[in-house]
């Protein structure tokens, strides 16, 4: 559905992307990820054709972003972070106007325009005007835009920007929908626990270059240096820290202020160790009130593969 092939956009000797491949299926859901000014908005724009390569191809369906422009169109949507709305305008009004644009005409148009306040849960604000519309239904609302042509490939530049915690949960929900309609969706979020939830690949690129293009798992493998086990005790947690400290698989043993123990596991050492760390500590007496192992989060990724640098 999206593939690239050394894409790079430079602007005399600034490389804003560079050499950046990809290879998104049909389905996917893909986080992109990447410090302000690396290259994530430049990268969209060059996909949805509003911006033309320097050198390197980008494939959209099959089709070329260089011969091609006018079709690939027709199967993107694309959803730029800031866009601008019609105040004067009723929201079953704003979407008809660009369903008319796309040449979705006569009841078709009226028709495909209540399926996708529907879908974006807006079917209660048809009638209201597009200035009433707080900053997450506003977002819904263009990306009920961007669906209308019910595009194949949807490129969303930070579509959670702004929004408060309930606006971005009820996001999240929605790219969830939609992927399980089958359509390859890329979103750049610096909302990095929210793509762990909804994507099956990440890429994290700076200062234009892709450091990363991988399932999400695979990123957290590598960015694991040790396991780390987080245990709760019921009791003498000083007692339980001598314990674990003494045990070959062990490196290193920390209470944390909320007096629970965070352990370091030797590299190399696996799942069965961790079952021996916990039948010490019972057999000494001790109660379990939790244990489980620390997971490493795309924020700690993201911090460990990046080091802050813009283009």
């Amino acid at each position: 559905m999206i593939k690239t092939e050394e894409l790079t956009k430079q602007y005399g000797k600034l490389f804003a992307v560079k050499d950046l491949s990809l290879d998104l299926r049909e389905g996917d859901l893909f986080g992109f990820i990447g410090p302000n000014g690396s290259g994530k908005t430049t990268t969209m724009k060059m996909l949805a054709t509003l911006l033309q390569p320097s050198y390197g191809e980008a494939y959209i369906c099959d089709l070329s972003v260089y011969t091609h422009p006018k079709e690939i169109r027709r199967v993107v949507g694309f959803m730029p972070d800031f866009f601008g709305v019609y105040d004067d305008m009723k929201v079953i009004e704003y979407l008809e106007f660009f369903a008319a644009a796309y040449r979705i005409l006569g009841d078709k148009r009226r028709k495909v325009c209540d399926e996708m306040l529907d879908l974006v849960d807006l079917g209660y604000k048809r009638e209201a005007l597009v200035t009433s519309l707080s900053r997450g239904m506003t977002q819904r609302l263009g990306l009920a835009r961007v669906l209308l042509h019910d595009p194949q490939v949807l490129l969303l530049d930070e579509p959670a920007s702004g929004l408060d915690p309930r606006a971005r949960i009820e996001m999240r929900e929605l790219l969830k929908r939609l992927g399980g309609r089958g359509k390859t969706i890329m979103v750049s979020s610096h909302i990095l626990p929210e793509l762990a939830d909804i994507c099956n690949k990440v890429g994290i690129i700076e200062r234009g270059e892709l450091l990363v293009n991988a399932d999400v798992a695979d990123v957290m493998r590598r960015v694991r240096d040790q396991p780390v086990l987080l245990i709760g005790i019921a009791g003498d947690v000083e007692k339980a820290a001598k314990i674990l400290e003494a045990e070959s698989c062990v490196e290193k043993v920390e209470i944390t202020p909320r007096k629970t123990l965070e352990v370091t596991i030797i590299h190399g050492k696996g799942v069965d160790d961790y079952c021996e760390l916990s039948s010490r500590l019972v057999e000494s007496g001790l109660k379990i009130i939790s244990f489980r192992e620390d997971e490493v989060n795309l924020e700690t990724a993201f911090m460990k593969l990046t080091k802050g640098i813009t283009a």
